[in-house]
């Protein structure tokens, strides 16, 4: 099979809106979490979250495109085009045939939930004669990222949305290698989006008891493996890769940032919302990424853990680490202390981070976490407080989802 490698990086997060800010901020152990300025959360349980911040839809869209775009769609289309003007790539100059090479595989868990939510509130306030948007469903449908980016530069290869919650956009950048790999693509658009910090979203995980209420401490709040952690951070933003066939990426002279060579994917079988003590499906999705990478254990030099900080998904991805890498000296971190979770965008924005630790040799600290929980299995090697300076040749990448989800992607360092 063709090999795949990664040759564009976006980002809009609540870090940074490009990747280079984003990157020295995760670095410099910054956290992105503050109070909700999207709505009034006062009477809410949970009153902060990570928000991003200064973003400005008007330098990249028109006031009627604007209009059109619900806010995921619009953190796809800005991470999307910092991805493609990294990446070298000008679709512009490219024939039809070619055009029908490049696809876009774009994930999102919520896809447009404000305006959902938004236009209901506006029916139900009214009288109740039915006056919707003819931009209601098509800013809404979790598609509609992927279709926009399609449109937005005139690519006619492979183009749909994945949606497995938080597991969402690695199982996009899967989907996007194998299409590249087995020859149905030269070049694709992977990653996912994410705007879900509104009332039904930031109620709905109340209510499932999964959101953090430190509300006295929202920075310190995202606190993974922490013996006093209670529950994960809302986050939002979006993380885009291009992925390109390596002959079709060395014959133009791209840069190459890393090249990805697995992926694997399982269920947990086992409950809506919460995971396995043993963490069956993360060791089975984490076994089979190694599997497809064709590498052993021991090749693995930093594990970026999905590690949202509730107390038993924490403990249940751990135990399947163990099993997995047990007495191995792989290091493990956890990023989402500082970006809180960004749900279906997660596992793209973590990929960014994936690829710039390999860039850089460095490993991004875990922030917050002062107490590690006594269940956490002996052994295991967690970066804290500070990033750590290593060569890196492999990463996992991790991210599950409710449904039992599990999605483990794997990058290397590209040797020509």
């Amino acid at each position: 099979m063709k090999r795949v490698v990664v040759t564009g990086l976006g980002a809009i997060t609540p870090l940074g809106n490009t990747v280079e800010s984003f990157w020295q901020q995760i670095l410099a152990g910054k956290s992105g979490v503050g109070p909700i300025t999207k709505f009034d959360a006062s009477k809410f349980k949970t009153q902060f979250a990570s928000e991003v911040k200064d973003f400005n839809a008007e330098t990249f869209l028109d006031k009627k495109e604007i209009k059109k775009y619900d806010v995921f769609t619009q953190y796809a289309i800005a991470s999307s085009d910092q991805a493609i003007t990294d990446s070298g790539l000008d679709f512009s100059t490219m024939t039809d045939d070619q055009l029908a090479e490049v696809g876009v595989i774009w994930a999102t868990g919520n896809g447009g939930i404000g305006t959902f939510e938004a236009q209901l509130e506006e029916f139900h306030a009214g009288d109740g004669t039915p006056r919707f948007s003819p931009f209601f469903i098509p800013k809404m449908i979790v598609d509609i990222a992927a279709g926009v980016i399609s449109i937005r530069h005139r690519l006619r290869g492979p183009n749909y949305c994945t949606v497995s919650a938080c597991a969402s956009s690695n199982t996009a950048i899967i989907n996007a290698f194998d299409t590249i790999r087995l020859g149905k693509a030269a070049i694709m658009i992977a990653g996912g989006s994410e705007a879900a910090i509104t009332k039904s979203s930031v109620g709905g995980f109340n209510a499932a008891q999964a959101l953090s209420k430190n509300n006295d401490d929202p920075q310190g709040a995202s606190r993974p493996f922490d013996v006093d952690r209670d529950g994960f951070v809302m986050g939002e933003g979006a993380g885009a890769l291009i992925l390109e066939e390596l002959e079709h990426a060395v014959s133009r002279g791209a840069h190459i940032y890393a090249e990805i060579v697995g992926g694997g994917m399982a269920g947990d079988a086992y409950h809506l919302t919460g995971t396995p003590p043993d963490g069956v499906g993360a060791g089975l999705g984490m076994t089979s990424a190694l599997k497809d990478a064709g590498i052993a254990a021991d090749q693995i030099d930093y594990i970026n853990a999905h590690a949202t900080s509730t107390g038993l998904g924490d403990l249940s991805e751990l135990q399947a680490i163990n099993r997995v890498f047990k007495d191995l000296p792989v290091v493990i971190g956890a990023t989402k202390s500082m970006t809180g979770h960004l749900l279906g965008a997660a596992g793209a924005i973590e990929s960014v981070i994936s690829i710039l630790a390999i860039r850089d040799g460095i490993i991004p600290p875990t922030i917050n976490t002062k107490n590690l929980d006594e269940n956490i299995p002996k052994g295991l090697n967690i970066v804290l407080g500070e990033p750590i300076k290593k060569e890196i040749n492999y990463v996992l990448n991790n991210t599950f989802g409710f449904g039992g989800h599990t999605a483990s992607t794997i990058f290397k360092k590209y040797k020509a």
